[in-house]
């Protein structure tokens, strides 16, 4: 009998005290907003002899980016105050330590963000993964909250082991902006290293990958534009 291989498991632990009382791991896959469950695959109303009515549900790039990963959301509810044109943000949580502290602005300096002062959520998850296994963590993907951007990051989880915090920008506008306990903070996208360099191949395409080209565009692509794949179903 073949026995089946185990898969990779990436690893969540948290302080005793700690579990049950801060907002736990889930699948990205889980974590789908409101907006997006809400939407339908079709929309009758455009419905017409040019316009399939496929809406960005049965976008699958858009899908899979959403669902890949795991989203670590924050510990406990927590109150930025933007102030004087973004360049103030005074921070307020409900947890008995630190949830958001400052960087230094020099270490930034000349950022996108100029002005808005850096500053970094504290996470009380130490992640673990298998041997020669990194972790991307980016701000979570094709969910805008308006209020704040974490910064993207790879970090070596195989042998790092201790809770990892993730620097941020409030973009939001002046005012005080309440973002809830378990609200999505950062995503966790698990990946395996490779020692051996991918290296580049820069040239015209043949013929055989022209007509590779335009088979799999005409079998993907509708008339509006929004990329489907006929094999899969929207979920």
């Amino acid at each position: 009998m073949l026995r089946r291989k185990p898969a990779a498991t990436i690893r969540f632990t948290c302080q005793p005290a700690d579990l049950g009382v801060i907002a736990p791991p889930v699948p990205a896959k889980s974590y789908l907003p409101d907006w997006f469950r809400k939407l339908p695959a079709v929309d009758p109303k455009v419905l017409s002899t040019t316009n399939t009515g496929l809406t960005i549900k049965r976008c699958m790039p858009f899908l899979d980016a959403m669902t890949t990963g795991w989203i670590l959301p924050l510990a406990a509810s927590v109150r930025l105050n933007i102030s004087e044109n973004g360049t103030r943000l005074d921070c307020g949580w409900d947890f008995d330590r630190t949830l958001v502290s400052n960087h230094g602005g020099h270490q930034v300096r000349g950022n996108p963000w100029e002005g808005r002062p850096p500053s970094k959520f504290h996470n009380f998850w130490t992640i673990e993964t298998p041997p020669g296994w990194s972790c991307l963590f980016v701000n979570p993907m094709n969910r805008p909250n308006g209020v704040f951007e974490v910064l993207a990051g790879v970090v070596d989880t195989d042998t790092y082991r201790s809770p990892i915090h993730f620097p941020f920008f409030a973009t939001g506008p002046d005012g005080l902006h309440i973002i809830e306990k378990g609200s999505p903070m950062v995503q966790v996208i698990p990946f395996r290293r490779d020692s051996t360099e991918i290296e580049a191949e820069i040239r015209a395409e043949q013929p055989p990958e022209k007509a590779e080209r335009e088979r799999v565009l005409r079998n993907t692509q509708s008339t509006d534009g929004w990329y489907r794949t006929e094999a899969r179903a929207p979920r």
